[in-house]
């Protein structure tokens, strides 16, 4: 447990202004006993990018949202564990909840204009795809695009190369953000073509950081348009299904 949320701090770190990282500072809307409750948090973990410390439906005990994760914490600020709450009256995930919200968070600092995006003429879904152009389930995705444009579905795309960074499917998916056509050039790329190599501000290492601090652990990871996550590849027909139920 220790050792997950540490890792989220150092990965949040990397993409989450400082002024937002350092949020010891109580928000104005906080009860009494949450601020100190904040007070002996920050004293101990100063560097926890905290969102939000609410009380939960079970006594005692508080949910902290720090970036996109979700972490409880005792009362006395001494136990703090991770794991998934559910109400077993409503068999609602309370924590996931909490988490489709932190994800659409994480995606919205990045921003759209930061983001390789295919859209129809008239969105009615959008999902966030991490990719990666030597994936084949990913290159299996992106050639169902326009069926999923067909549907009104918008697809985001951040760029994640598994194999790390100053890899070759990394420099190549550096190459394609910087290319003069971005979309066409990473088309080529997942088709297996050669594409030019080139170099510019690009922010492929703020995507890959955003994908581990989310928990990805293999491409694609696609985030809907209510924060829910579907780890790995879904047919283009299953996934407009998904969608339009939602």
């Amino acid at each position: 447990m220790k050792s997950s949320i540490f890792t989220a701090v150092l990965l949040l770190s990397i993409f989450f202004p400082l002024e937002q990282a350092q949020s010891s500072e109580p928000l104005a809307s906080e009860a009494e006993g949450v601020v100190v409750l904040r007070a002996a948090l920050m004293k101990k973990m100063p560097n926890l990018p905290v969102k939000s410390i609410v009380e939960t439906p079970v006594k005692g005990i508080y949910e902290v949202l720090y970036g996109s994760q979700v972490a409880y914490l005792s009362q006395d600020a001494r136990y703090m564990f991770d794991g998934d709450l559910v109400d077993l009256h409503s068999s609602e995930n309370l924590t996931e909840v909490r988490r489709s919200e932190g994800r659409l968070a994480a995606l919205e600092a990045v921003g759209e204009d930061r983001m390789l995006v295919f859209a129809p003429k008239e969105v009615k879904h959008t999902i966030t795809v991490f990719t990666d152009v030597d994936c084949g389930y990913c290159r299996k995705l992106h050639k169902e695009i326009a069926e999923l444009n067909k549907a009104g579905v918008k697809v985001r795309y951040l760029l994640y190369s598994r194999a790390g960074v100053g890899s070759d499917s990394y420099n190549t998916m550096v190459s394609a953000w910087c290319a003069d056509d971005p979309k066409a050039a990473l088309t080529t790329a997942k088709l297996g073509g050669t594409i030019e190599a080139r170099q510019c501000d690009n922010p492929v290492k703020q995507h890959m950081a955003v994908g581990r601090a989310l928990g990805l652990r293999g491409t694609p990871m696609i985030v809907l348009d209510d924060g829910s996550l579907i780890a790995g590849y879904q047919p283009a027909a299953q996934l407009i299904a998904t969608l339009y139920k939602k």
